[in-house]
């Protein structure tokens, strides 16, 4: 290891090390310094990540800092920058004490930024492995709740299994390649045979259940439910980037989706249908936005299965998901007080008594149900339309009519927000400072990349042909 592989690497270390960071300063100076030195260390990851490295690889680190993988650590510092801005006051209020919960973020980003930088197949498992390692921890925190618990307890259980699936694919890849070097494994794999092929189903299985493709999409709902909100909002906003970072870094070198193309086929129609059924006549909000989940990736699946101009709208959609999850759990998170809100009844007239949160929910349900002119309506349509010009019209068809569907559901909180009488006629409290910057910015960013999305696609379309 050298001087300018570490200074490769350096977004990384700032995360992985602020994350020490703030576990020990808590030992020593107890207090709510966490979530000011995280979101400083954020914005250092992100600012470093922008500049142009000495070098794009570091060799001996199985890591490869490209535009690709700069472009993905801008966008998980990003994420969990705002997640702790939403996590510092909902902790306050829960009762969540302890500096864990930042430092617990931070390594959470540090894995996301490793799956987007990985050059081989070993450093990519240790990062998807840290990346959820985090978020056990973190989906179990609220230790005030039993919920949270059963929750953490699912998602290890069926994370693990998830893992032994993506273990055992990668080894079979490397015996069927003798390389664990992405590009040189993935053009190899052609020449593998039945083991090459085995380690592929292997690895999508894994790769699965990481982004909540039915049918390995159970523990969804529960882990939605279960983790502190704040909480749900990073799972969604930044595991799934990671997913599909992922996913970019393995199919194009295929020359196209190979031996994945059936299955991967098969689970888009699964979780674009599964999911949206599923949330149709689902009473609780964040079940309803888990089952959602499913079918939004569904929507990726089907764009990755396009190639070309679909991997452009995957990597988009990377973006506009992310800040479509922020929102919506950074609403509810803002909304709730001495309990976790539940029930979409529970919205009754809030858009009246708190109009700030309100307008951030009501805008984040239009796009995520493909409303314009929000980024959902521009990720959709980039979705659809390089799925019909990839000639894959029926599973394009049976997502537009899908996608339509979904309106009920997503619209079904809009109603309970503002025509619907409240249970209470007295104004609630208004956001705090952190929570309105975090909300305001999605919001901005909901809006603007759907009236404006041409300057996002011409750089994700620059970042994908580096």
């Amino acid at each position: 290891m050298t001087i300018a592989d570490l200074w490769t690497i350096m977004p990384l270390l700032l995360l992985a090390c602020g994350s020490v960071l703030v576990l020990i300063l808590g030992a020593i100076v107890p207090g709510r310094y966490g979530t000011a030195i995280g979101v400083a260390v954020c914005a250092g990851a992100a600012l470093w990540a922008l500049q142009t490295p000495p070098r794009p690889l570091a060799p001996t680190l199985g890591v490869a800092f490209t535009p690709f993988a700069r472009s993905f650590v801008v966008l998980f510092a990003v994420t969990a920058l705002l997640s702790l801005l939403l996590a510092h006051d909902h902790a306050d209020r829960q009762g969540l004490e302890g500096e864990e919960y930042p430092a617990t973020i931070l390594f959470g980003a540090f894995g996301m930024g490793v799956v987007a930088s990985a050059a081989n197949f070993l450093t990519l498992f240790l990062g998807l492995e840290a990346l959820t390692f985090a978020f056990y921890i973190l989906v179990a925190y609220d230790r005030n709740r039993p919920a949270s618990g059963e929750a953490g307890l699912k998602y290890l259980l069926m994370g693990a299994v998830s893992a032994a699936f993506v273990a055992f694919g990668i080894a079979l890849l490397y015996g069927a390649t003798g390389s664990l070097e992405i590009g040189r494994a993935v053009a190899a794999s052609a020449a593998g045979g039945g083991i090459a092929l085995a380690g592929w189903g292997l690895l999508l299985a894994g790769l699965a259940f990481k982004v909540s493709l039915a049918p390995a999409h159970l523990w969804t709902p529960d882990v939605y439910q279960g983790g502190p909100t704040p909480v749900t909002a990073f799972l969604a906003a930044g595991s799934k980037g990671a997913a599909i970072a992922l996913f970019l870094l393995i199919l194009p070198p295929l020359g196209g989706i190979g031996p994945l193309r059936a299955p991967l086929w098969g689970l888009a129609l699964l979780s674009m249908a599964v999911g949206n059924l599923a949330a149709l006549l689902q009473p609780n909000v964040k079940r309803m936005l888990a089952y959602s989940s499913v079918a939004q990736m569904g929507y990726v699946a089907l764009a990755l299965l396009s190639g070309g101009r679909g991997y452009e709208a995957a990597a988009f959609y990377a973006v506009a998901y992310g800040v479509m999850s922020l929102a919506a759990f950074g609403a509810l998170a803002s909304l709730e007080q001495e309990r976790p809100l539940e029930q979409v009844d529970e919205l009754r007239g809030i858009g009246y008594r708190q109009p700030f949160q309100g307008v951030v929910l009501a805008v984040t349900m239009f796009a995520l149900a493909g409303i314009p002119p929000t980024v959902g309506f521009a990720g959709k349509f980039a979705i659809f339309f390089a799925a019909l010009r990839a000639g894959e019209t029926p599973l394009a068809i049976i997502g537009i009519l899908t996608a339509a569907a979904s309106a009920y559901y997503y619209l079904r909180v809009v109603v309970n927000l503002y025509m619907k009488p409240a249970e209470e006629a007295a104004p609630g409290p208004l956001p705090t400072p952190a929570e309105a910057v975090c909300l305001g910015t999605v919001t901005v960013a909901i809006l603007a990349l759907g009236v404006w999305p041409g300057p996002l696609f011409d750089l994700v379309a620059a970042i994908l042909k580096a």
